[in-house]
């Protein structure tokens, strides 16, 4: 049984799979038929198709709505952490308990907030995304599949 599935990336292309017998299986020779290149066409406008569904739209707009603004407010931490250690080496110096001062804690701040802002995409990711993304994988293969002939 082949799994035709586009996210199914472990050796899709058949190269470096074994065969009954423990020899390599040869890839296959391109015979890019004509019924083979209507299928691939139609198999191409599905993904068209899917891509400019109201909820293809939908899942990539809550993905832009979180990814965007995160990436700006961490980029410009990351910036006024980077000016501020070159334009005011006296206040990087100043302690704040003991040997630690103001940029040892603020690179270890750097570290935190990459750990937050991950651990919040990925919630995001489960609770805004996942399921519109896995719901239009599942019809995106329906229709494939039925485009294919049915094969899985």
């Amino acid at each position: 049984m082949r799994y035709e599935d586009p996210w199914y990336d472990a050796l899709a292309s058949g190269w470096g799979e074994l065969g009954g017998a423990g020899a390599p299986v040869p890839l296959p020779v391109a015979q890019a038929g004509r019924a083979q290149r209507e299928e691939e066409a139609a198999a191409a406008d599905v993904y068209l198709q899917v891509q400019g569904s109201a909820a293809f739209q939908e899942v990539r707009g809550r993905y832009r709505r979180f990814v965007v603004p995160a990436c700006v407010v961490f980029f410009g931490w990351y910036v006024g952490y980077v000016v501020t250690a070159t334009t005011a080496p006296g206040l990087m110096a100043r302690p704040v308990a003991g040997a630690v001062n103001v940029a040892m804690v603020a690179g270890l701040g750097q570290f935190l907030t990459t750990f937050l802002l991950t651990w919040a995409y990925a919630r995001h990711a489960r609770l805004r995304r996942d399921r519109a993304a896995l719901e239009l994988r599942w019809d995106t293969q329906e229709l494939t599949r039925g485009i294919r002939g049915g094969a899985s």
